[in-house]
């Protein structure tokens, strides 16, 4: 019953997140008096809907997306009138854009010059296209606010959980609890550091923070510092040999350097934090799901061998609405998780998920949100060089010419999402938190 609600919430909450991207278009919309015929969570046949003014609101079979409707998304041929259609077709590409247009066509009625989409101006139509991809973002801040600001982190304290008894480079470390023959012990074993022990200063200088303390040892190497600890009430001073060792870096982990090495591994308390901490864990996530967009088609061809072959799924790679929902079914199933733990790691999975949706939105490319953004702004750089030289406003741009770009991106989005689902159900993510 534990795996079904963390299934469910992780479920619910995507479909909530994609209802609100919706409202925020609609909200636009509305605002810049488009007429909006429908508002709808997912695709396929409709499970529910109802009328209410001239929109329709429903929820639909299919839980892997959304929609409005917003009618005059397709412009006619400049020259034509309101509503006018012509049938004029010099090849496939060219009849199938002239068929597109008319059945865009076909739902404008008279009165509603004024109510299409392509008639608004270039920044009206920025900010409707806009209205989706920053309600996600707004959720992405507010997950994230609500997990540091709210329920805090688990930060490291300059107090000490574990000793190592000997020095092994980073990338040689293993899970085995005795040395290497030949190992040096580390300095915090050559001066009885103990489990317990907090640092108070470090080379005389007063510790507060373990991200300080850990900044000064990697600093010593090769020294010897004088430590000051609080062991059971009372206070020591020692004198510790700072020596170097491999370490990962700590900005780039996938470095290893040399540094100054003591030996311990911190104690983790909740801490909370302030609103500093939510701009740089979203400036940080904005910069890796950036990242990982950009490398989406390499990542998808790991997608492929982890569905169809023996190839293990890469944790960090993408996964779908069916992966989100399991990692939230092993994340409520979990015996090794506090309840503050699920809690935190819900929201940040949906934190990041609105942050991941988002971007994607943001590609400037046709049927994503991105492409229409682009379209509005192609044609307020065109305006703008018209005034500028003194020429004819060159109108709308007739983004119809791109649909067969549009449809082929389409079906990529979709061989995408239905790859993901498949690889979702026979070769799943592990939670093994």
């Amino acid at each position: 019953m534990g795996w079904l609600a963390g299934v469910l919430i992780l479920f619910f909450g995507l479909l909530a997140s994609i209802a609100l991207h919706e409202l925020g278009h609609f909200s636009f919309a509305k605002l810049f008096g488009v007429r909006t015929t429908q508002f709808m969570v997912g695709f396929g046949p409709t499970l529910w809907s109802r009328h209410k003014g001239e929109t329709e609101y429903g929820v639909k079979w299919i839980p892997l997306g959304g929609y409005i409707r917003m009618i005059g998304m397709l412009p006619p041929r400049k020259g034509d009138a309101p509503g006018q259609v012509r049938q004029i077709s010099t090849g496939p590409w060219q009849g199938l854009i002239e068929s597109a247009r008319g059945a865009a066509l076909e739902e404008v009625r008279p009165g509603d010059e004024n109510r299409v989409f392509y008639a608004k101006t270039w920044w009206q139509k920025l900010l409707i296209m806009f209205g989706g991809p920053a309600m996600n973002l707004l959720l992405a801040v507010l997950f994230f606010a609500v997990l540091l600001m709210g329920i805090g982190t688990q930060q490291p304290q300059p107090v000490i959980k574990e000793v190592s008894a000997c020095m092994v480079r980073a990338d040689q470390a293993t899970a085995a609890d005795t040395c290497p023959a030949g190992a040096p012990p580390t300095p915090a074993a050559q001066v009885k550091l103990l489990p317990g022990d907090e640092i108070t200063r470090f080379d005389g200088k007063r510790i507060d923070s373990y991200s300080e303390l850990q900044g000064m040892i990697r600093d010593s190497g090769g020294r010897t510092v004088p430590l000051t600890i609080e062991r059971g009430g009372k206070t020591l001073a020692l004198s510790v040999p700072i020596t170097r060792n491999q370490m990962y870096d700590l900005k780039k982990t996938d470095k290893v350097v040399n540094v100054g090495f003591l030996g311990i591994t911190p104690i983790q308390r909740l801490e909370r934090q302030g609103p500093g901490a939510v701009a740089s864990t979203m400036g940080d996530l904005t910069k890796h799901t950036a990242g990982a967009l950009v490398r989406m088609p390499q990542k998808m061809v790991g997608i492929w061998n982890a569905a169809f072959g023996d190839a293990e799924r890469d944790p960090n790679g993408p996964v779908g609405v069916v992966g989100v929902s399991r990692i939230g079914g092993d994340v409520a199933a979990s015996d090794k998780l506090s309840s503050t733990e699920k809690i935190s790691y819900f929201v940040m999975l949906l934190g990041s998920l609105n942050l991941a949706v988002a971007l994607f939105n943001l590609v400037p490319l046709l049927p994503l949100d991105g492409g229409h953004m682009a379209g509005a702004l192609l044609e307020g750089l065109k305006k703008f060089f018209a005034r500028l030289f003194g020429r004819p406003d060159p109108g709308y741009v007739d983004v119809a010419k791109a649909l067969p770009v549009t449809y082929v991106m389409a079906a990529v989005l979709v061989v995408m999402g239905g790859l993901l689902i498949y690889a979702d159900l026979v070769n799943p993510i592990r939670f093994n938190g």
